[in-house]
């Protein structure tokens, strides 16, 4: 007799069908009204608010057992059930990623200003800096050019002084001959 049981009920183990639990959640979007059963002709024994996780126990036609927080197990429609995390329980991790993500953003904006800052006075330097060369670049040509007529100027006079001091010696050179002689005394000593 104990053989019978034994193998009636490893008979029925095998027979029914093995679910691991499985963690889920009922879908973000509705509240559900639980039954007693896998139909909805089973008596609504409560209802599962949306984003609670649940865990699946077992499945059966369009229905799904679940065992909520709480402890109490009960079916819904397959189509309320969703695997994984829930929107709602991933809302504080969102929230302290958002918060993290908008001090990011209003440090880089301050970078920015900053940046943007620091390149005005960089642009503002740089203008004062091209307008210094320019003057510089002025001041040389100014200075080129009155280092090109200083030169001329210098070529003008000496060939000036030279033509004076050539003319001079052909007019002496004209005149020696026309001046009178100077006699030399005779001085009888030697």
């Amino acid at each position: 007799m104990m053989k019978k049981q034994l193998s009636l009920s490893l008979l029925l183990a095998f027979s029914a069908p093995v679910f691991a639990q499985e963690a889920a959640h009922i879908a973000d979007d509705v509240y559900v009204f639980t039954h007693g059963g896998p139909s909805n002709q089973y008596r609504i024994n409560g209802r599962v608010n949306s984003g609670e996780p649940v865990t699946i126990l077992d499945r059966q036609n369009q229905y799904i057992e679940i065992r909520t927080e709480s402890g109490r197990t009960s079916w819904v429609p397959a189509e309320f059930v969703a695997t994984g995390e829930s929107k709602l329980s991933q809302l504080p991790a969102l929230e302290t990623a958002l918060t993290e993500s908008r001090e990011r953003i209003t440090q880089q904006d301050q970078e920015i200003a900053d940046l943007n800052s620091q390149l005005s006075n960089v642009s503002s330097s740089n203008t004062e800096f091209v307008n210094q060369v320019e003057g510089l670049q002025q001041e040389i040509q100014r200075l080129e050019s009155e280092i090109s007529n200083m030169d001329q100027s210098n070529l003008i006079r000496w060939l000036t002084h030279g033509g004076l001091v050539a003319l001079g010696g052909v007019i002496l050179g004209l005149l020696v001959p026309y001046l009178p002689k100077r006699r030399k005394r005779r001085d009888d000593w030697f």
